[in-house]
């Protein structure tokens, strides 16, 4: 089979329109500052800061487009940081996740939930999905070759659509672990 590229995701917040206005002002639109390997998304030039009751984490990047709600994503580690107890869940799956305060230029706001630590996962094309024999939620494993630190990312959710580019995502404590660092490819495991 074929190789997925793995690719970092490091702490960012997905908002929504109404989150934006309060937190950048009325009319503020994200501009990108570089695309990302999703089609249609990329990296904005806006940075918010996260707060926590034990700290905060400043210049957290806010990922375009504008989403129907918003979602904070942090590391475990960035969790201790905060001196949160955030839960591990899928991207757009917060319900009865973490409250975070979010700080921006304009304004700030307190979400009653939000705040995950985003499940590994990849993302496929259906086409992708008949060569790799799964479908959308199945569960894989990924190994990954590096030149000290290899390992099977088990656990792994399979998102499908045909608006996905093959890539799998996983968080800045996950590719340490694995000691990813620059273009790096893995391969499907079916568990």
């Amino acid at each position: 089979m074929g190789k997925i590229l793995v690719e970092t995701s490091a702490r960012h917040v997905h908002i929504s329109k109404e989150h934006l206005a309060i937190l950048a002002g009325e009319d503020y639109k994200l501009e990108s500052a570089a695309p990302l390997s999703q089609p249609g998304e990329f990296a904005s030039t806006l940075r918010l800061t996260i707060v926590g009751p034990k700290r905060s984490i400043e210049r957290v990047i806010v990922l375009g487009p504008e989403r129907a709600k918003t979602q904070v994503e942090v590391s475990a580690t960035d969790a201790r940081t905060l001196g949160i107890n955030v839960p591990i869940r899928e991207s757009g799956k917060a319900e009865g996740s973490a409250p975070v305060k979010i700080i921006g230029p304009a304004g700030e706001l307190e979400l009653e939930e939000g705040l995950i630590i985003a499940k590994r996962h990849v993302h496929m094309k259906e086409k992708h999905a008949e060569q790799y024999g799964v479908k959308d939620g199945d569960v894989v494993g990924v190994r990954v070759k590096t030149p000290h630190r290899s390992l099977v990312f088990e656990d792994v959710i399979v998102r499908v659509s045909d608006k996905y580019d093959l890539a799998m995502h996983i968080d800045t404590d996950e590719a340490n672990a694995a000691g990813i660092s620059g273009e790096t490819y893995g391969e499907l495991v079916k568990l």
